[in-house]
């Protein structure tokens, strides 16, 4: 009889769902997936569960396979040696492969009195503690959101649209990934939503208060709920565990996704930093990393190189609250283009990309492998090969600084 294969994948989400299901292509793969909720969560629609539209939350037996052992818990250590991981609830679980998918949530903001009154937005539960703050909230109360990347973006327009008075505090531009002629479009959404749009020099937030955000070129905006969606991080585990990372803390892998460090713990999604260049942090990029991490582990499996990764984008969805939006078409290897679609169309088709990233993770469990690479892209082996005479491909070299994405 065949020996039985140990596969332990930390992280829920996308990425994590996508490569536990395809791993279990094998009968003889056991898969285990540890995730702190008993739940999925759609980080898509965090600003809709804020907003009261929707909940945000999908059954794992709708997205996860019949095969995989789901185990909900957190991990708080890696043993790379001893090929363990310990649990916050107690316990270990043994693993022959580890797959890292631990995701990315709120950046600790730097700015002072952040930390005390600013409510981040980047997972379930601070969407969760966000919630009776807003209902505590007058309705014309003022609301301010710090950060101009989709999740400001949507947050604030959804607000708006409920009827709350909200500013945008981007602290640079509005939606730094958008082509001009994109941004121009979201900022007449968002203005005939009402939002207040504060962009360009001197909207970069100083301090915040309990009811004022301070600006840098001294203005003050009155505020009664602040909600802070300026940049992202990751979990330290990797980090705590001795693995190698990057500055932000992404564990350091090779093309492969293979951590620099164990041939045998491969990661994936927004927590991945291949050769030290990470993809841009989102859902578009997770759907493809999460699969990709499973061919590698198979690869081994089977003794044959597992493939490098590749992954392509198509754009970026905004939704403007429920009866518009913005898809900003881009090249494949993620540069804005000067073509976009808006207003009810752009609705449609970004809840259409919200429902279909769903669909992919339903149709991997059933049939998983049937999900083929999405987007080629070159220019990242261009990329590599100009730096390979700086450093080698999965050197510990510093990673840039990831901007934030949705799908």
């Amino acid at each position: 009889m065949a020996e039985n294969t140990e596969v332990v994948v930390i992280g829920g989400g996308y990425a994590g769902v996508m490569a536990a299901n395809r791993l279990t292509q094998r009968e003889d793969v056991s898969v285990t997936l540890v995730n702190p909720r008993a739940a999925f969560v759609e980080r898509l629609r965090l600003h809709q569960r804020v907003g009261g539209s929707d909940d945000a939350l999908v059954d794992y037996h709708e997205v996860l396979s019949g095969r995989v052992r789901l185990v909900v818990d957190t991990v708080t250590r890696i043993d790379a040696h001893g090929r363990a991981v310990e649990l916050a609830r107690g316990g270990t679980l043994g693993w022959d492969y580890l797959i890292y998918a631990v995701g990315s949530g709120s950046a600790a903001p730097d700015v002072p009195g952040a930390a005390e009154f600013a409510y981040p937005i980047a997972t379930f539960e601070e969407a969760e503690r966000l919630r009776p703050a807003l209902d505590a909230a007058p309705a014309t109360a003022p609301v301010t959101v710090v950060g101009a990347g989709p999740t400001g973006i949507e947050t604030a327009a959804e607000l708006a649209e409920a009827g709350r008075k909200v500013t945008l505090v981007c602290g640079g531009a509005l939606g730094p990934y958008l082509h001009a002629r994109g941004r121009r479009s979201v900022a007449a959404n968002l203005a005939r939503l009402g939002v207040t749009v504060l962009d360009g020099p001197g909207t970069r937030v100083t301090a915040v208060t309990a009811d004022a955000v301070r600006l840098g070129d001294g203005r003050e905006v009155p505020s009664a709920v602040t909600i802070w969606s300026a940049g992202f991080g990751v979990p330290d585990l990797a980090a705590r565990s001795g693995l190698r990372t990057d500055a932000l803390g992404r564990l350091l892998t090779d093309e492969t996704l293979t951590s620099v460090d164990n041939r045998r713990i491969v990661a994936t999604g927004d927590a991945a930093a291949p050769s030290g260049l990470p993809f841009r942090m989102g859902c578009q990029s997770a759907v493809q990393l999460g699969p990709q991490a499973a061919e590698t582990v198979l690869s081994r499996m089977a003794d044959r190189l597992p493939a490098p990764v590749s992954v392509g984008f198509a754009g970026q969805c905004l939704s403007l609250g429920r009866r518009a939006g913005l898809f900003q078409f881009a090249r494949r290897n993620d540069i804005a283009i000067g073509v976009h679609l808006g207003g009810r169309p752009g609705g449609r088709l970004k809840e259409f990309v919200l429902k279909t990233t769903v669909k992919h993770l339903t149709e991997e469990a059933r049939k998983p492998g049937a999900r083929k690479r999405w987007i080629e892209e070159d220019s990242r082996r261009e990329l590599l090969r100009a730096r390979a005479g700086e450093a080698p491909a999965g050197a510990a070299t510093p990673a840039p600084a990831s901007s934030e994405g949705t799908a």
